[in-house]
């Protein structure tokens, strides 16, 4: 099976320009189904961006802005830009309906270089990173029940998150529709406690708790790099706002879905956030929550004692929700890329046995694991979000090219083009605010390691050395056999 397999892949390599093609073909044999509905999509969006953030990260927003005033402004800020963004991305994702988020709109915009670009930083730094983070979370609070009145080791909570990460690789590499059902049910349980987070700071608003509302602009600290990063801090909370563009080719329908997802999902998210806010300065002075270690714990302590377990539990859901999330739809970028020839091929194969993309998960998998040994989430977080607003701006300025260069290609979805111009000029600003305002060694590392990119494209995926290709072959071959992975068929139309 592996010889032949890689037979007929040589032969499709042959016809690359058939990968540069815009639209994706329906496929006759073996391919990614679509079986993502629009519920299944709302999901996702809101599974995904709902983590950990908007439990335990509100004080880093307060924390900068200094008041209840412009923190909430924030949040509210930060939820527009995010659906701005998504609308951009919804444009993209109707135009060029091909799986793999950023990697395909900057292939057809600016070539082949800044798309490898992306891939090489997405897969080994910032989706990686980002599922790291998200488990470590996890596994703080799923194990802090068991050691109270003190941290738990640090041997056990990266034993956890790597348990995690585990199982969500396990659990997408079986089925899509399995990783697709987790999510759903997952989602469910962290509106619970959203919902009960909400209701119970609508119950004390009524009862008259609104003193720590008064002269909510007092003591605040406005400049533009204290604003530059509250944002930072409230994006890291609603990351995810362009996850169904990793999925486009298993969405149903994804001229309707893929925008009404957006479109009701993030709007949705911004207002739970705000909420959600809002019920923590019920209970809590900015001074308190500056000072709680975990904001949403102490909201449970204060507001449902005895039940307050309740809080932890669901963290624990919202936190494996927004991993699982992450896992399914980053590992489709890891697909494409292999699929394009930009990473090892076996990476774009296919599971004969669950039609998923199981050597891209494994991979992923793997990666994100490596990143939890060292385990310094704070770090991980600046060095995600630098890189990522890099390729958020690059990819909406994509956008604005394609509309003068590629005027002939079909747009069911045009947003006015002074959306993608205020979120690239937004991106610009958050890119280098930090840089100016709190000048950090992770951020020159970061624009290191993606400049390093160029050495590799031009060894490995330009000059295409031959020793190289020698050691990937039989790599390829025994994998494909090991894994029971073919190559993605396409039959062209």
């Amino acid at each position: 099976m592996g010889e032949e397999s890689l037979r007929r892949r040589k032969g499709e390599d042959k016809g690359g320009e058939d990968r540069q093609s815009i639209q994706s073909h329906e496929p006759q044999t073996m391919n990614l189904q679509k079986q993502v509905g629009l519920i299944s999509g709302i999901c996702m969006i809101v599974g995904t961006i709902i983590g950990s953030g908007i439990f335990v990260s509100p004080k880093s927003v307060l924390a900068n802005v200094g008041a209840v005033g412009p923190c909430l402004t924030i949040w509210a800020a930060c939820g527009i830009l995010a659906t701005l963004g998504a609308l951009c991305f919804a444009e993209l994702g109707t135009m060029i309906t091909k799986s793999g988020g950023e990697y395909p709109y900057l292939m057809e915009a600016f070539g082949p270089i800044p798309a490898f670009l992306f891939s090489w930083t997405s897969l080994l730094v910032t989706k990686p990173s980002s599922f790291a983070i998200i488990c470590l979370s996890f596994a703080e609070y799923a194990s802090a029940p068991f050691y109270p009145g003190c941290d738990p080791p640090q041997v056990v909570i990266k034993c956890l998150a790597a348990a995690a990460i585990v199982v969500i690789t396990i659990v997408n590499s079986l089925s899509v529709k399995l990783g697709s059902y987790l999510q759903n049910f997952l989602t469910a349980a962290k509106m619970i406690i959203v919902t009960i987070i909400i209701v119970s700071g609508i119950v004390l608003l009524a009862q008259g708790k609104t003193e720590n509302f008064k002269d909510s602009f007092k003591d605040s600290k406005i400049s533009v790099g204290s604003i530059s990063l509250a944002f930072y801090n409230g994006l890291w909370a609603y990351d995810g706002w362009n996850q169904l563009n990793y999925i486009t080719e298993e969405l149903k329908n994804p001229y309707r879905n893929l925008p009404l997802s957006i479109i009701i999902g993030i709007p949705l998210v911004t207002v739970c956030y705000i909420l959600i806010n809002v019920s923590y300065f019920t209970v809590m002075t900015s001074t308190e929550l500056l000072q709680s270690p975990a904001v949403a714990v102490t909201f449970g302590d204060r507001v449902l004692y005895p039940a307050s377990w309740i809080v932890p539990l669901f963290v624990v859901f919202s936190t494996l929700g927004s991993a699982n999330g992450t896992c399914f739809t980053a590992g489709r970028l890891v697909y494409v890329a292999g699929r394009e020839g930009h990473m090892l091929k076996v990476l774009s194969y296919i599971s004969v046995k669950h039609l998923t993309p199981a050597p891209a998960l494994m991979f992923y998998g793997v990666i994100a694991i490596i990143y939890i040994i060292p385990g310094d989430i704070d770090t991980l977080i600046n060095y995600f979000s630098f890189a990522v607003w890099i390729f958020y701006g690059l990819t909406i300025l994509a956008l604005i090219v394609m509309r003068f260069t590629r005027k002939e290609i079909e747009r069911p979805i045009r947003i006015p083009l002074v959306i993608p111009v205020i979120v690239t000029l937004i991106s610009i600003l958050l890119v280098l605010a930090p840089i100016i305002t709190a000048p950090e060694l992770a951020y020159l590392y970061c624009a290191l390691f993606i400049l390093s990119g160029l050495i590799v494209y031009a060894l490995f995926v330009h000059l295409k050395f031959s020793w190289a290709q020698k050691i990937s072959k039989p790599i390829t071959m025994h994998l494909q056999m090991l894994l029971e992975v073919v190559p993605e068929e396409e039959v062209m139309q």
